[in-house]
């Protein structure tokens, strides 16, 4: 008998603020909107624990398609506590990794959309070239450039 397997990993949540912001965000970065859509009633607060509730999503994916990260924007209940100033050494606190072309040049638009470097970009040995960034609303991003082959 075939024990069940991990397929894949679907998508990561993050909530937010302002909807628009976050889509400009990560639009910015390279991922493209695939859908936005409301969420509510009883069987959704069944799957969170929340009872209720109605919240707005959107799915942006990623341009090979494998991945992709489900922005919400809960309107009820409302929101109780607030993570986005947390450091990276913050207990359960999330950051995303993307890998990138061009490291300085993405990190020099999105500081120009309002973007933050949170260290350096800094080289690891002659693999990477990596960096965190705090977008919009706070949220950390992880940059990486892979060198060579």
């Amino acid at each position: 008998m075939a024990k069940n397997r991990l397929l894949r990993m679907d998508n990561v949540g993050i909530v937010v603020e302002s909807l628009d912001d976050a889509i400009s965000f990560f639009t910015e970065i390279g991922l493209k909107l695939e859908g936005r859509a409301m969420v509510e009633g009883e069987w959704a607060g069944r799957v969170t624990g929340l009872d209720a509730q109605c919240v707005e999503i959107a799915m942006m994916v990623t341009p090979d398609g494998h991945s992709r990260i489900e922005l919400s924007r809960f309107l009820s209940p409302a929101v109780i506590s607030d993570h986005r100033k947390a450091p990276v050494n913050a207990l359960g606190y999330l950051r995303v990794m993307f890998a990138v072309e061009d490291i300085d040049e993405l990190v020099s638009r999105l500081i120009k959309h309002g973007a933050e470097l949170v260290g350096d970009v800094v080289q690891y040995g002659d693999s990477y070239r990596l960096c965190y960034i705090r977008g919009t609303e706070g949220i950390l991003v992880g940059l990486a450039q892979q060198l060579g082959n």
